[in-house]
């Protein structure tokens, strides 16, 4: 059973202000800029969204140890020198571990959701963590020592609507192939010809997307030296004015997010390319040889609607005050209930349904930029 919070101390944290304050007997005390989840708020295990609602303070860990020491697995690990160069989101100075009080939230201890120090210092004040809440080391070190365990915490919900996001299909959208068919011709002439039949089938709406995916799957079973390959491909074959949108989309405050149902591994690198955090796509599975050992089959994107599934997550996450569609398949076609626009792209593929049943139809990127300002 869960120890009560202590009533003595309690901190209230504000996703819409990211702001952490320190409350004594009902005083407030002490405030910190913080860093929340750059995908917003929710509670789902591997979302790397920050939970809201009551927490108490399970774990204090790291008390007398150096500013900026990182923590792996909550052990000590090294000093993190600041002229190091790196991508990743560091575990630095001193770790508060929470627990959720909530019914929502308790899986909080398991999601390893701290508040922690950051080797990312210039992003706080903007949400931009993996979901925990970030502070600068010095703060961090000051709020550790001032806050006993067992102390109450509330992260307030997102309550102020603001930001935009921009969700982009990626195969013959944002690059002029399909993944899947590309990974086909990799293997035999004849395995190709029946996945892109597939693949033109589930795109038109002639059959359902979940049944579409499972049969091409068990046709082509790739292997990591596949996926490499196609990968590559992608960034080969972009499609003139991809970078222009995603800079003019950046420029104007656009959070841009990858919603496809290709692979994961194999557009992160060309997502990467384009500066694009945020994918949402089909992850595969190897096993060490690199052999093919399944794919998420329960993922939104390998059925029909699963695509507003993940854009009302989204949604319900960020409380954004826009939200745009942009692709070329019936599987982007089914979001128009849950966007603001659907623009339908035929600059590769021209669907006719998706033509006739989006709310604006472009056939180079370049025009998607008047949408964005």
């Amino acid at each position: 059973m869960n120890a009560p919070a202590s009533p003595s101390c309690q901190l209230q944290i504000s996703i819409d202000e990211q702001i952490l304050e320190l409350f004594e007997s009902g005083r407030k005390i002490r405030s910190f800029p913080v860093s929340t989840s750059a995908k917003g708020m929710g509670f789902t295990q591997g979302s790397l969204r920050t939970p809201t609602g009551r927490f108490r303070i399970s774990e204090k860990i790291g008390a007398g140890e150096p500013l900026g020491t990182i923590f792996k697995a909550r052990q000590t690990n090294g000093i993190w020198n600041q002229s190091q160069i790196t991508e990743d989101d560091l575990i630095l100075t001193r770790i508060l571990r929470l627990e959720g009080l909530d019914a929502d939230n308790t899986n909080t201890r398991e999601r390893f959701i701290y508040i922690h120090g950051t080797n990312q210092e210039d992003l706080i004040g903007s949400p931009a963590s993996h979901g925990c809440i970030r502070l600068r080391n010095h703060d961090m070190a000051e709020l550790f020592d001032l806050i006993p365990e067992n102390s109450e915490v509330i992260i307030q919900p997102i309550t102020k609507p603001k930001g935009k996001i921009l969700f982009l299909d990626c195969d013959s959208t944002l690059s002029a192939i399909e993944g899947i068919d590309e990974l086909a011709n990799l293997s035999d002439t004849e395995s190709y010809k029946k996945i892109v039949e597939l693949t033109n089938l589930a795109m038109n709406g002639e059959m359902p997307l979940a049944e579409v995916f499972k049969k091409r799957m068990q046709v082509i079973k790739p292997t990591r030296d596949m996926v490499d390959t196609v990968s590559r491909q992608y960034l080969e074959r972009m499609v003139d004015g991809a970078e222009q949108c995603v800079k003019a989309a950046r420029t104007n405050g656009w959070e841009i997010v990858i919603l496809s149902g290709g692979f994961e591994q194999i557009i992160r690198p060309f997502a990467d390319h384009l500066g694009i955090h945020h994918i949402e796509a089909v992850p595969l599975y190897f096993n060490d040889l690199g052999e093919y050992c399944g794919y998420g089959e329960t993922y939104p994107t390998t059925r029909n609607l699963g695509k507003n599934e993940i854009i009302r997550e989204w949604k319900s996450a960020m409380m954004p005050q826009s939200v745009i569609m942009v692709g070329d398949g019936i599987s982007d076609l089914e979001t128009k209930p849950d966007v603001d626009l659907m623009i339908g792209y035929g600059g590769v593929v021209d669907r006719e349904a998706v033509r006739k049943g989006a709310n604006y139809w472009i056939t180079n990127l370049n025009d998607l930029i008047k949408f964005l300002s």
